[in-house]
């Protein structure tokens, strides 16, 4: 007699619902982080274990098509490659807040803006100073500059019971800055042998892309393959290729029609679709596989000792620790104290100090513009292992600050409910 039950196909795909359950999943900042940090701690226990040949020959292994230039190592199609559909979802977040979201408007966007530019600021001025005195490689100046935005958020949303949501909002239109500063600094500073022809073919496809959004055409069969040649096109150009995924990112439309123009009614936007779409890629797989291959670096007693005796290492670890902290904390000050911006209502400045601390957490980017920093082997696994330092003492620093803003917000939220009157009104209204 036949079985009723149906049979599973052994190593097959997860049917629907489980299929979208893990996406689902995948897009909280909090799961994406913690892919992001098991990424991360097998390629360090792969580089310092028996078999660590073994992760060489993997991030070294070569594939692709030479006569279109694209024979990669793996280590570069995770970095050059995938890594451009991070940056598209960022590209898309950042024409968000542009578009619709606290960076429309100068006044909401102005304390945000002047604490991520404070925050690429400070750090490199105190790498450059570090490596000044050292007597070091001013290449560097731009790996401490950056915020990794999915483990900050995930680090905030493991903690976030009480904390205000304004804290988050704020992190995010931050990072937003951060992340535009850092691929404009890979644009215009880590680039080599331009391709004047290439470029022009990819500045041609991005119009193409522009084109078809503002016509309104849809379907993946348009965009997939012009997005994918724009992005060899950069690449062979000799601008990094993850800048294609930025520009594709505020290219596309992130404000839906409403029926009422010549255009019929959207649900969502073009850009909010793709982000949707995209995220869990780019959670499970792109960020993940570059910090798989990027962050794999020995990490014996003297690998670290050098992290804090060598010039470039230190200033990286400076930078995130201290010039991140100062940089953010302090720019957000001068800027409420000195012009008509001001801080939310819902935040206090200690909320922003314990912020200030959390982005100094510079992991993927940071380790890109490493890579692109350093030819020197020695050097880039030196720098590679500062970056990893500097955003474990960020995060071990940042944790208990929060924690301790989130029992405050806690205890007052308590008292408040405790305290409600027959109406329903709390009475307490005192900021912590």
């Amino acid at each position: 007699m036949a079985s009723e039950k149906e049979p599973r196909t052994f190593l097959g795909l997860p049917s629907w619902p489980e299929r979208a359950a893990v996406a689902s999943a995948l897009r909280a900042e909090t799961v994406g982080g913690i892919v992001l940090l098991v990424a991360a701690v097998v390629a360090l226990a792969w580089a310092n274990s028996p078999w660590s040949s073994s992760y060489a020959d993997a991030r070294d292994f070569h594939f692709g098509i030479s006569a279109l230039g694209l024979d990669l190592s793996v280590g570069h199609w995770s970095a050059d490659g995938l890594l451009t559909v991070f940056f598209l979802v960022a590209g898309i977040e950042l024409k968000r807040e542009l578009v619709v979201g606290d960076l429309r408007t100068p006044a909401t966007a102005a304390l945000p803006v002047v604490a991520a530019v404070c925050g690429m600021a400070v750090p490199a001025a105190v790498y450059l100073t570090t490596v000044g005195v050292g007597g070091g490689s001013t290449q560097g100046w731009a790996v401490p500059m950056a915020t990794d935005i999915a483990f900050a958020l995930a680090v905030l949303a493991v903690l976030s019971t009480r904390l205000p949501s304004a804290l988050r909002a704020f992190l995010l239109t931050l990072a937003v800055v951060d992340d535009l500063g850092a691929i404009l600094i890979i644009a215009l500073f880590f680039t080599s042998d331009l391709s004047p022809l290439a470029l022009a073919g990819a500045a041609g496809g991005l119009v193409v892309f522009y084109v078809l959004q503002r016509l309104r055409v849809r379907g993946w069969w348009w965009y997939t393959p012009l997005g994918v040649a724009i992005w060899a096109l950069m690449y062979n150009g000799g601008v990094h290729a993850t800048v294609a995924g930025v520009a594709m990112g505020l290219i596309l439309r992130t404000r839906p029609d409403d029926g009422t123009g010549p255009h019929p009614h959207e649900d969502a936007s073009p850009g909010d679709r793709a982000a949707h779409l995209l995220r869990p890629v780019s959670a499970a797989l792109a960020a993940p596989l570059f910090a798989l291959f990027a962050a794999g670096v020995t990490l014996s007693g003297p690998a670290l000792g050098d992290v804090f005796t060598h010039p470039e290492p230190l200033g990286v670890v400076l930078g995130l620790v201290t010039g991140k902290t100062v940089g953010i904390f302090a720019g957000t000050y001068l800027a409420a104290r000195f012009t008509r911006a001001r801080l939310n209502p819902d935040l206090a400045w200690a909320d922003v100090l314990a912020l200030a601390v959390l982005a100094g957490i510079g992991f993927t980017v940071a380790l890109l513009i490493g890579e692109l920093a350093f030819t020197d082997p020695a050097t880039a696994e030196h720098v590679k292992a500062a970056v990893l330092v500097g955003s474990l003492l960020a995060a071990a620093l940042a944790v208990p600050l929060l924690k301790r803003r989130d029992v405050l917000y806690r205890r007052l939220f308590k008292a408040e409910n405790a305290d409600l009157d027959h109406d329903g009104i709390p009475d307490i209204h005192q900021h912590p």
